[in-house]
């Protein structure tokens, strides 16, 4: 097994469409030790059946967009594991109303969140969790086409995946020193509830499986597969990196 013993934190678990339970089933299959985390009773209540299935050792409350608690979690899996060998960062949010209109009209609360959720987010987990990770940890988030290309209706979410991506490039170089990787999956679309959200994508699906090399949409067992890769150490020289996993799409012209 490739991730035996290894120790993954997983934050963003959603519900079992979400990438993130795609990745988590997949590092389960090679062996890694779970847990979750989850953002008030409610979203704790469709985490704690998810943690149960999957056989994760422990739930905690993490909102990103709190400090304190984001130093809070990292306190509790110190407790609990003393190190952390992956973490995953499947994490973004953006105001439905900035994902219908037009990106122009994008309110300044409403890019200041979005930004702060789906990438800043990033830097200030491994920030708090950096005395955590171990040797030759990974880190890895999820990001979409849509930071590099126009995608109509993906607005100011395209811009926080594209900081998001810089963010991976600037936090590859930080932490390279103490051998921790940091890369982004770049998944092609997928019917998750977050991408349920951005009108744009309602009819791109046909259109992959019309012209995308591979002729067929991704699963969130395919973008596992890609971060049981990641955090494994057959990938122990990739750090900085955007892998795209999305059949070849993202390299078509027309």
């Amino acid at each position: 097994m490739l991730l035996q013993g290894k120790k993954a934190l997983i934050l963003g678990l959603a519900n079992n469409k979400s990438i993130a339970y795609g990745i988590a089933s997949l590092f389960k299959e090679q062996g890694a030790r779970l847990a979750f985390n989850y953002v008030g009773d409610a979203i704790k209540k469709r985490v704690e059946p998810l943690n149960e299935e999957l056989g994760g050792e422990f739930i905690f409350p993490c909102d990103v967009c709190d400090d304190t608690q984001i130093s809070e979690a990292a306190n509790i899996v110190a407790k609990e594991w003393g190190s952390v060998d992956i973490l995953v960062h499947s994490i973004a949010f953006a105001n439905r109303e900035d994902l219908t209109g037009r990106f122009i009209d994008t309110s300044r609360d409403g890019f200041q969140l979005a930004l702060g959720v789906s990438a800043y987010s990033l830097a200030a987990l491994c920030r708090s969790f950096e005395p955590l990770l171990a040797p030759g940890a990974s880190v890895m988030c999820m990001t979409y086409h849509g930071s590099t290309k126009i995608v109509p209706g993906y607005n100011v979410m395209g811009v926080a995946k594209a900081a998001l991506e810089c963010s991976t490039r600037y936090l590859a170089y930080e932490l390279g020193e103490k051998g921790i990787r940091v890369n982004a999956i770049s998944a092609g679309p997928i019917k998750t509830l977050a991408a349920s959200a951005v009108s744009g994508l309602k009819n791109i699906f046909t259109r992959i499986e019309e012209a995308a090399p591979l002729r067929r949409n991704v699963t969130t067992q395919d973008v596992g597969g890609t971060a049981v890769f990641l955090a494994s150490d057959l990938s122990r020289a990739v750090t900085g990196e955007v892998i795209y996993v999305d059949s070849g799409y993202s390299h078509m012209g027309i």
